[in-house]
């Protein structure tokens, strides 16, 4: 049973330059979709391979670890092509995890770009299928790990409440952008 305050951690990245060797993620922790509840931050090196690795680290030894029930990310890219694995993230922290897109991606380009920079493309296969829903009149695309598709669209229904993208996540974006200069108000 999904409850109407299940704690949610949902990872967002901040704004990177070209020049840029590390980025920095912010997790939000929110009360479904009600309010902020507390922050995690992290550092992932650009274009690099450990951002399954530093997320799963933060999520597992923050103070609020036990009471966390859902880890949500913005697509499975950070940093540039640093490759979020969802199906470890879920074996390592022991969370299901659900993974929001905006679109529907376009596999073809993406694995071409991870081609020209050695990025991993079997990461990208075991994100499994992209499924699709209806938030308030928008389609949405998401894929899971750890957690089934019902309950997928009782999280998305409880969490999208000032628009089609989840508010942990649009919390998550707002206070990445923030630090990066300024919110700009896509979220």
């Amino acid at each position: 049973m999904i409850k109407k305050e299940i704690r949610i951690i949902a990872w967002d990245d901040c704004a990177f330059s070209f020049n840029s060797d590390e980025v920095t993620l912010i997790g939000a922790i929110f009360r479904g979709g009600s309010f902020l509840d507390g922050m995690l931050s992290t550092t992932i090196e650009k274009d690099g391979m450990d951002a399954t690795e530093k997320i799963s680290n933060s999520v597992t030894k923050s103070r609020n670890y036990d009471q966390l029930s859902i880890i949500m990310l913005d697509g499975i890219s950070y940093g540039g092509l640093n490759l979020v694995d969802i199906q470890k993230l879920h074996r390592k922290t022991k969370l299901p995890v659900i993974v929001f897109l905006r679109k529907k991606p376009d596999f073809d380009k993406f694995l071409k770009a991870l081609e020209r920079t050695g990025g991993n493309k079997r990461i990208v296969e075991s994100a499994g299928v992209v499924n699709k829903m209806e938030i308030n009149g928008k389609d949405i695309f998401y894929q899971k790990a750890g957690i089934s598709e019902e309950d997928c669209k009782r999280i998305f229904k409880l969490t999208c409440v000032r628009s089609n993208v989840p508010e942990p996540l649009r919390v998550a974006h707002i206070i990445a952008s923030g630090l990066s200069g300024e919110s700009r108000g896509r979220a």
